[in-house]
């Protein structure tokens, strides 16, 4: 197992950030790396985050101004070769479908719940650890 596993986390507000740095901990689950992350306020800076490579999970707000995650979401599973896996953050529940048009491989609701999200973070560093095995 690797020593920490890098996630992305990017929203344009400092306490989106912070309550995803809050539910994840040191580590989301005890069977996963301890979590380093980069966050992230701009699209400019997603994208350069992610051509420099090393990014095991990306956390997208997808309330986000002026560039939304879902949109963002989209634009990387098109662009990032070898794209990671992203855990979408949602407004509603009803907007589950455009988490699904985006391509997002887990989505969770704003605010962020921490038991809720620790799992579906857990479960993307899982797959995408158990795949660079």
């Amino acid at each position: 197992m690797q020593p920490t596993a890098t996630v992305l986390v990017y929203s344009d507000n400092a306490s989106t950030r912070e309550e995803v740095r809050l539910a994840t901990g040191r580590r989301p689950a005890a069977d996963v790396p301890e979590v380093r992350f980069i966050e992230c306020a701009t699209l400019p800076a997603v994208l350069k985050e992610l051509d420099r490579g090393g990014v095991d999970v990306c956390v997208l707000d997808g309330e986000a101004v002026p560039a939304g995650g879902m949109g963002v979401c989209r634009q990387i599973k098109d662009e990032i070769f070898q794209c990671p896996p992203v855990l979408l953050l949602m407004g509603r529940p009803q907007d589950a479908w455009l988490a699904t048009w985006s391509r997002a491989e887990a989505a969770v609701t704003l605010p962020v719940e921490p038991v809720g999200f620790a799992t579906a973070l857990a479960g993307l560093l899982r797959d995408r650890l158990a795949v660079e095995a």
